[in-house]
């Protein structure tokens, strides 16, 4: 697209498109979509998650037979969002016709593509897990990912066939088709038949959301997120939190794993508390990033692992790309299914995996991300955009679940000590977890020899080796010029460049 004469956005488009395709285990035409995108003046940002359907209640929820909001089925679909993400951005700033952009996508689909060894894992575990569901609204599922009667193994070549008509559909007809024409009409039906709560209206009536991005300074640099409903506050918390504390040069240091780790702590306890979809509750995103306030929850951070509370403020599965073109537009963009291929529901022949971000939702009345329809859930997928000394340095993101936001602390502060982006990247995680309602600190190998003395300190210290530590990719530009890249091994993900 680049080369093409394209933007930054129309490379990112053509390059989510095709990760629909190519990285079906994690996002697909049914997903959501956030951006990021310096237009070389100024930052952008898009929030595209999908609201719950106006037939979808706690007390329908309740009534199935669920005291939490499930993971699979209809009832953990909200509308999907992607599509018109990208239609949006690239009415904004594209350059290059919308069926060039996903002209790509349709290729790979049709003529199938070789299965990469982190994808052909996810992939087997999906169809595993799929198996074990029944019933109409799952049927599609395994006939469209495992035609076979199994998941592609590593090196295979797969095609889908349901996905080559959705986007030449989409490339002929643009993308309101998916939300007022054929698509939209297929995606409706199929939920009539099989108990699904997605109407006409609530497709027709979607519509993402330009926000101004939040940011927060740590050092010489500053961070920028999407507000909420995503929890890009929370890694925004822990840096605010970590810059008025001594952590220090040696980040796999105990005391200085620990500070972080307790910074997180408490910017999640926050985090769960109060964000949820601000058009429908008040959120206090400026309360939660007062310097007076994390001032106050910085000096909760004492020697040893204690129990962390919600304050009170004052009031006022998934995919990550990054594209940098020669004028200097850059993109972070990411989009997500959630729960690997999303709710489990696919829809027959069109090659349409529906997310579940309705599981984002709670179920008590008195908690302002309850289940509301037309509300947006809590969302965890986040772009990330750095600053140095006040310039823009570029996009960045780390994808997967609750480690986005402690993936996005973590390359900062590498990056803040002197890690090129690969190095930032690579370098080993911790993650902060929840297991039988207590917090527990899981670590990749790599910091094992911090784990005895964190336990020390309280902290119910794991190392495992699970691929839960989130894949990111990251491009800086120094004001030389010159570009810095990096794709983390954790992934099959890689830095390209013309």
């Amino acid at each position: 697209m680049l080369r093409s004469g394209g933007s930054a956005v129309d490379a990112a488009i053509a390059t989510a498109a095709a990760l629909t395709v190519l990285e079906p285990t994690s996002n697909g035409l049914g997903g959501d979509l956030f951006a990021l995108v310096w237009d070389g003046s100024g930052l952008h940002g898009y929030n595209g998650s999908g609201r719950a359907p106006q037939a979808l209640t706690p007390t329908l929820v309740r009534d199935l037979g669920n005291d939490s909001m499930p993971v699979h089925g209809w009832a953990s679909v909200t509308v999907p969002s992607q599509i018109r993400g990208w239609a949006d951005l690239h009415d904004r700033f594209g350059r290059l016709p919308w069926s060039t952009v996903l002209q790509p996508a349709i290729e790979f689909a049709a003529g199938g593509c070789a299965v990469p060894p982190v994808v052909a894992h996810y992939w087997s575990r999906a169809v595993t897990a799929a198996a074990t569901r029944h019933g109409p609204q799952f049927a599609a599922f395994l006939p469209t990912f495992a035609p076979c009667g199994r998941a592609p193994a590593e090196g295979e070549r797969v095609g889908l066939p349901g996905h080559v008509r959705t986007l030449r559909r989409l490339a002929e007809h643009g993308a309101e088709d998916f939300y007022s024409g054929e698509i939209a009409a297929a995606i409706v039906e199929f939920a009539a038949e099989t108990g699904g709560f997605i109407r006409a209206t609530d497709l027709a009536e979607h519509r993402g959301e330009w926000v101004e991005p939040i940011t927060m300074d740590y050092g010489r640099y500053a961070v920028a997120e999407i507000p909420p409903n995503g929890q890009g506050i929370a890694a925004l918390m822990t840096l605010g939190i970590l810059d008025g504390l001594q952590v220090g040069p040696d980040l796999e240091d105990a005391d200085a794993l620990h500070l972080q780790i307790e910074a997180m702590r408490l910017a999640f306890a926050d985090a769960f508390a109060h964000v949820a979809d601000p058009s429908r509750t008040r959120v206090p995103t400026r309360g939660l990033l007062d310097p007076a306030y994390l001032r106050d929850r910085r000096r909760l951070i004492g020697p040893h692992a204690a129990p962390v509370r919600p304050g009170t403020p004052p009031t006022g599965g998934t995919v990550l790309l990054c594209v940098a073109a020669p004028d200097g537009q850059m993109v972070s963009l990411i989009q997500s299914n959630y729960h690997g291929f999303g709710s489990g529901v696919v829809v027959p022949g069109w090659g349409i995996a529906l997310q579940n971000r309705a599981h984002g939702f709670v179920l008590d009345e008195a908690h302002p991300n309850v289940l509301r329809p037309g509300a947006r859930p809590f969302h965890t997928i986040i772009p990330g955009f750095l600053f140095r000394d006040g310039a823009p340095l570029g996009p960045f993101g780390v994808m997967g679940g609750h480690m986005q936001a402690q993936g996005h602390v973590q390359v900062v502060l590498r990056t803040a000590a002197g890690a090129d982006p690969q190095q930032a990247l690579d370098a080993p995680r911790w993650r902060v977890d929840r297991d039988g309602g207590r917090d527990v600190v899981l670590l990749e190998p790599g910091l094992a020899p911090a784990a005895e003395a964190l336990t020390g300190r309280g902290h119910t210290v794991r190392v495992v080796d699970d691929g839960g530590f989130g894949r990111g990719q990251a491009i800086w530009r120094e004001p030389d010029g010159t570009w810095l890249t990096g794709s983390e091994t954790r992934s099959d993900g890689l830095a390209a460049g013309y």
